[in-house]
Order: C-alpha cells, then structure tokens, then sequence
C-alpha cells in the first residue's frame, strides 16, 4: 500500500476521506432514521399479518442497512481512534485499539 492511499484513509482528526466527521455522523444518523423506519414497517406489517415471505425481504434489508452503518462506523473508528493510536506512538495505546478490534471480531462470529 503506498503512502498516498493510506492518507486517503488515514486522515487529521476531524476528516474523513475529505468530509468533515459531523457530516459523516449526520449520514450515520440519517441511515439509521430510515432504518428505524423500516422497523417500525416491518412491525405494522407483523401486526397486519401481511405475507411471511414480505417480511422476511423487508428485515434482510434492515440487516443489510445496519451492515453498512456497521462498516462506516468501523471506518471512522479507523481513521479517528486507530490512526490517532499509531500517531502517539504509544505502543499500550496501540495493542489496546487492536485487543479492542480482536475482541469485536470474535463477538461477531459467535
């Protein structure tokens, strides 16, 4: 990987691929406004006894949707808390982003 695309990742407090962090967490927020809207549909439709195979497409796409606010979470914590880790050269600091990382992962896969 070359310096150049890690900076492109790795960027300042406060910057996110070039976007400034309040509105990549406005974009978090707002996906996760739809996807509490989708919730609450796939309730009503529970509630209306609407077909079984109508509402098992609506919450794998609330699965999905919760997917990718999953995926730019773990971004930003990459380019934030991560890089900011590796930059102090602390290297306590430095295994406890990683132990943090490690341990995500191994709830996820049970």
């Amino acid at each position: 990987m070359s310096a150049r695309s890690f900076e492109s990742i790795y960027t300042p407090i406060g910057y996110f691929n070039g976007r400034s962090m309040s509105k990549v967490s406005n974009s978090k927020i707002s996906r996760l406004n739809r996807i509490a809207g989708q919730v609450n549909g796939v309730a009503r439709m529970i509630e209306q006894d609407r077909y079984c195979i109508d509402i098992l497409h609506q919450i794998a796409a609330i699965k999905s949707a919760l997917a990718k606010v999953e995926s730019e979470v773990l971004k930003s914590h990459a380019a934030c808390c991560v890089s900011e880790a590796i930059a102090s050269g602390d290297e306590t600091e430095q295994r406890a982003k990683f132990e943090e990382l490690i341990d995500l992962l191994e709830k996820t896969r049970k």
